[in-house]
């Protein structure tokens, strides 16, 4: 049986959220990646593994135009680079398994459920003038904000610092799988959701 780059298995992973259950695919490759081949139909990225979605995210350039902590974060020069953020989720991973004790596909999985906001905002306008109005998010919304989130606090923990990428994603993972406040994902999460009550 083929282990998420040769090292960790997939069969014993929980996902309780059952609204994610279809949209958090664990797919068991020792390479993580499909050459784009699930880009082409809409919902297809669904079935995605959800590794290479994360590596995915890790390759983005940073935030780019609005600032985050009063700083523009502009990546760490793997943008479009796949190898590199292979390494560096791979390398997250064994921080995780090696802090935790825990398969870190499952703490993977434990992050998205806890930092996937359930209602955002949208504008709608009336009479020319414009209003924020609470929404629900479906599902792989709530997948792509989380993994987004995740990977931006990766970034920002290594961000003109010292701390390697993949400690900064491992540290990340771990705190958002307590669901800790320390966390950056689940700050962002807590506060889409607070704005959106107070659209209601």
């Amino acid at each position: 049986m083929p282990l998420v780059f040769d090292k960790w298995e997939t069969k014993d992973v929980e996902i309780t959220d059952a609204s994610l259950a279809n949209y958090i695919t664990l797919d068991a490759k020792s390479v993580p990646h499909s050459f784009g081949r699930q880009t082409k139909k809409r919902f297809e990225k669904g079935k995605m593994s959800i590794v290479e979605r994360l590596i995915n995210k890790v390759m983005r350039s940073g935030q780019g135009k609005r600032k985050l902590s009063g700083k523009y974060v502009r990546g760490r020069g793997s943008c479009g680079k796949k190898l590199q953020a292979m390494r560096i989720v791979e390398e997250a991973f064994s921080i995780i398994e090696r802090e935790t004790k825990q398969n870190p596909l499952q703490v993977l999985v434990k992050a998205i459920e806890n930092t996937a906001p359930r209602e955002d905002t949208t504008k709608i306008k009336r009479g020319g003038i414009s209003y924020a109005v609470a929404v629900d998010v479906a599902p792989m919304k709530r997948v792509d904000e989380s993994l987004k989130n995740i990977a931006l606090a990766g970034f920002v923990g290594s961000f003109n610092k010292k701390k390697p990428a993949a400690e900064a994603l491992a540290e990340e993972l771990i705190l958002a799988s307590k669901e800790d406040t320390k966390s950056l994902s689940v700050k962002r999460k807590d506060e889409v959701e607070r704005i959106a009550k107070s659209s209601r």
